[in-house]
Parts: structure tokens; C-alpha cells; sequence
């Protein structure tokens, strides 16, 4: 995902003078080709990520579409002062990217596991918050945060998801999208956690069920119309996210569900179960622990239902 957020904003910032990006003194294996194509858009501001963040603010406010860019909880927990105070009550035009959503750094310890931060990012009013879940969705949600005048946040993965989509046609901030056609139970799915979903949705296939699957690349503003009418529709909905239970994007569509009047479904949150990883390995190794992967989804849906 990483890469082809570098590349997506790359070609943007040729053509817009106005696209900056301000790194915190990381990424720059990845980052080189916008340095090196657009130098002029490109500034280092040092391991200082609130400094960072209070100087994409004045620069968004004088004209430009300033791209934060750090790992883990770096551009978002270490500044959160700064986002709020600077960014998203003046409804500056900074678009804060994490690299590493979720375990993706768990082998450097919780320090570096952002597990939080869909939960207080959408708690800020008015900032968009995105978590694509393949490189087709980073691509569009990288074009249309650029476009969007206001705070965004963009929750990416680190590198090797497995393509979703091979297009996406009329891609919208806010919009969810059905990945798999089914009946009686519906799998939501947000960020880079979907090559879990596709695995438990093709052994629940094997076993002769038929989950029907959706990607939320936006997780605020929820797509609360498509939740409402798969509620009305189906007797299950799961969601899935490599973040706390607590505050995410199960929660957004739990706040949906529960005021609706005429829902048929249930739910189902899979995430974190509201504790911190006291355990350092890679990423699959945290997620089978953690209960998030593929099996443990299978497992905790035919509990609930088969």
C-alpha cells in the first residue's frame, strides 16, 4: 500500500503545485521517488511529529494540500493536540498518513502498534478517516482525500496486500463496497485486515455457506445506508479490523444499528478484545494470537450462527 500511495501521490503533485509533503524523519526508501521527482514539495521535519503537524497546518492554511507522513501512532497519537487544535478546527487541508495500521510494526513492540487510532481519529469532528484494504483502494482514497477540502486521515498497510479489486469504478469517500454476493450473514471488512476476511470467507465457501463480504475503505463518514439496508436484509453482520474492539469501526456501524427501529441482523465486532499486545512478533504471528486471523473469524462466526 505504501508504495502505491508514494507513486499515487507523485503523479498528483506533478501536476499540483500545491500538494506537499512533510516526512517525520522516516520512510525515505519509500519516499525517495517524490523527493527526487518534486523536491521542492518535499520537507523533513525531523523526528518532531507535533512540529510536523503545527507546519502542514500553517502551510495547508496559506493555500497548500499538505500529506503528513510517519509509521504506527507517530502522526497521529504523538500530535493529537496538534491535529485537533490546528488541523481540524480550522478544517485545514492536511492529510495525515499512517504507514503500519494495526501489528504491521509488531515485532518493535506496542509502542508501535496503532490500535487505537480509527477509534480517536473519527472522535475529531469533521476529519475523514480512511483504512483502505488493498492497493486499488489506497490508490482512490489517496486521489480523494487530495480532493477533499479538510482534515483526513489515511490508515495504510506496509507492503504485499493482496489485490481486492482490479478497478473501482465511481470510488467515493463514505462508500462502501461489495466484494462477494451472499445471503444470512455479511462480513464487513475495513483496512488491511481483508486477507484474513477472504481467507475465512473461502473456507466458509469450502463448507457450503455464503457469506456476503464488504470493504469499507472509509470508516468516518460511515456508510450508514448500505448498513442500514444489509441490516434489514441479513441475520448476521461480522466486522473485522486489526484494532482495539472498543471505539472503531465496529463500533461506527454498532452506532448505526442501534437506531435503526427496523433491523433484522445482529452483530458481531471481531477486533482486539480492548487490551494492549504484551507479545512482540510479526504481524501474522499477532493477529493468530490476538484472534483476528482468518481462523479465528471462521471460528467466531460459526458460533454465532451455524
Amino acid at each position: 500500500m505504501r508504495d502505491t500511495f508514494v507513486k499515487t501521490l507523485v503523479d498528483m503533485a506533478k501536476e499540483d503545485k500545491n500538494i506537499e509533503l512533510i516526512t517525520g524523519d522516516l520512510g525515505f526508501g519509500v519516499l525517495k521517488p517524490f523527493w527526487e521527482q518534486v523536491p521542492n514539495q518535499f520537507t523533513n521535519a525531523g523526528i518532531a511529529e507535533q512540529n510536523m503537524t503545527t507546519v502542514a497546518a500553517g502551510m495547508a492554511l496559506e493555500g497548500k494540500t499538505v500529506f503528513t507522513y510517519s509509521i504506527g501512532n507517530f502522526p497521529t497519537l504523538r500530535c493529537l493536540e496538534q491535529i485537533r487544535n490546528d488541523c481540524a478546527y480550522h478544517k485545514a487541508n492536511v492529510k495525515i498518513v499512517c504507514v503500519g495500521g494495526g501489528f504491521v510494526y509488531g515485532s518493535l513492540g506496542m509502542s508501535h502498534q496503532a490500535t487505537e487510532d480509527l477509534a480517536i481519529l473519527r472522535a475529531l469532528p469533521d476529519v475523514v478517516v480512511m483504512a483502505p484494504g488493498d492497493l486499488v483502494e489506497a490508490e482512490e482514497a489517496t486521489k480523494a482525500i487530495a480532493k477533499y477540502q479538510g482534515t483526513c486521515y489515511l490508515r495504510l498497510g506496509r507492503g504485499g496486500e493482496k489485490r481486492i479489486h482490479n478497478c473501482i469504478e465511481d470510488f467515493q469517500i463514505g462508500k462502501a463496497i461489495k466484494v462477494h454476493e451472499g445471503a444470512e450473514v455479511a462480513i464487513f471488512s475495513t483496512g488491511g485486515i481483508f486477507e484474513e476476511v477472504q481467507e475465512a470467507y473461502e473456507v466458509l465457501v469450502k463448507q457450503g455457506y455464503q457469506p456476503a463480504v464488504y470493504t469499507f475503505p472509509t470508516v468516518k463518514p460511515i456508510d450508514k445506508e448500505l448498513i442500514e439496508n444489509v441490516a434489514r436484509e441479513f441475520q448476521l453482520i461480522v466486522t473485522c479490523e486489526e484494532h482495539n474492539i472498543v471505539g472503531g469501526f465496529g463500533s461506527a456501524v454498532a452506532e448505526v444499528m442501534a437506531e435503526m427501529i427496523d433491523k433484522k441482523a445482529v452483530l458481531l465486532r471481531i477486533g482486539i478484545n480492548d487490551e494492549y499486545s504484551i507479545r512482540v512478533g510479526n504481524q501474522k504471528y499477532l493477529r493468530e494470537r490476538y484472534n483476528v486471523d482468518g481462523s479465528s473469524i471462521v471460528k467466531k462466526i460459526k458460533e454465532r450462527v451455524f
